[in-house]
């Protein structure tokens, strides 16, 4: 079930404006790079491991997902974490290959 706070903007409320403002910060950028290989990846876990506090991602998180980049589902206790890859992709045509390709040096 999800909560209000995991909820995710309609894609048609979408901006490019808030998904650049998004990734613009590096490890925003790395998550959904993590993300675009189409699994859900649960918000625990080694393929976090960015050197940052738990709470820090957790903001990462909230801030990708009310960009409308993020979905979070949750079933139980479990939270994962999904790209919304086919709805960015038809609003903004090209945009996730960019991200993906996007060089963090």
């Amino acid at each position: 079930m999800q909560r209000d706070d995991d909820a995710m903007p309609d894609i048609a409320d979408v901006t490019m404006v808030d998904v650049l403002r998004a990734v613009a910060d590096p490890i925003r950028l790395r998550i959904v790079q993590t993300l675009a290989d189409g699994r859900p990846h649960g918000k625990c876990g080694e393929h976090w491991d960015f050197g940052v506090h738990k709470s820090t991602m957790t903001h990462h998180f909230r801030t990708l997902r009310e960009a409308g980049l993020t979905r979070t589902v949750v079933t139980g206790r479990t939270h994962t974490i999904e790209l919304r890859r086919a709805e960015l992709e038809s609003r903004f045509p090209g945009l996730i290959a960019a991200l993906t390709t996007a060089d963090l040096a």
